[in-house]
């Protein structure tokens, strides 16, 4: 199942997205969520999404967060788009500029489509004031956690943690994003080739490296803590940014 979301104002499109994520996961409390950016995007891993199934019901939720933005993502997706629009998980994609032809693909296969663009003559508030159109605000990486994940760099991590919060990231995308490195470490340590690990040769790389700094069993004890601290907070068990706070701390 898809839920496109496009246009020229990604502001209010990322806006809604959380709004839709948030409304789908508190129908499926239980549901496995991640997110997908156009580096990590490739056929194995949009298949992989299309047919896995979380722990306790047959749901993911995917963030696909404008994953067009490259031709090779891009013939990746639409290679999948059959798929990935009749799996019963859901992905919800977030785009900015989308050529006719493209936009009319996804359109057939989508279960919703909504385009973002600025009303005429609106003024916006901007940092600079108002203005005829909002300026362009950069928007946040969130593969820059997973990047501090990897690294061990507990201090960055933190950071850009505070910093997603303040750009009004749900903890469960950034815990997604974080289980997501976590997973692709513990698969690299395991593969010898990218081809072997179905990981993108990028991923994959990367992966490798990283891993290194987690000897041991570190990566599956933190493999289990982040499921654990999913399911906890959908229970009522605690508050989700600050137990992801306290797992960022004691790395």
């Amino acid at each position: 199942m898809i839920y496109l979301l496009y246009g020229e104002d990604t502001l209010s499109a990322r806006a809604k997205v959380h709004e839709l994520v948030n409304a789908l996961q508190k129908k499926k409390p239980n549901a496995a969520f991640f997110t997908m950016t156009a580096e990590g995007c490739d056929a194995s891993r949009l298949e992989e999404f299309a047919g896995g199934q979380g722990l306790f019901e047959q749901k993911y939720i995917v963030f696909l967060d404008r994953v067009l933005e490259t031709a090779e993502a891009k013939e990746a997706f639409l290679d999948c788009l059959k798929t990935v629009s009749e799996s019963d998980n859901i992905f919800v994609m977030l785009e900015a500029k989308l050529d006719k032809a493209t936009l009319t693909k996804i359109e057939k296969k989508a279960e919703k489509v909504q385009e973002f663009v600025f009303s005429a003559g609106a003024k916006v508030m901007s940092k600079s004031g108002a203005g005829d159109r909002p300026e362009a605000i950069p928007e946040f990486n969130i593969f820059v956690l997973s990047d501090a994940l990897g690294k061990r760099d507990k201090k960055s991590l933190w950071v850009w943690y505070q910093k997603a919060l303040l750009s009004d990231i749900p903890p469960e995308e950034i815990s997604g994003t974080l289980f997501w490195q976590v997973k692709s470490m513990l698969v690299a340590r395991e593969s010898k080739t990218a081809l072997e690990s179905g990981l993108n040769p990028f991923v994959f790389q990367k992966s490798k490296t990283y891993e290194k700094n987690y000897p041991g069993d570190i990566l599956p004890k933190l493999s289990e803590k982040l499921v654990s601290i999913y399911h906890d907070a959908h229970r009522g068990k605690g508050d989700f940014a600050v137990a992801l706070e306290r797992l960022i701390l004691s790395l």
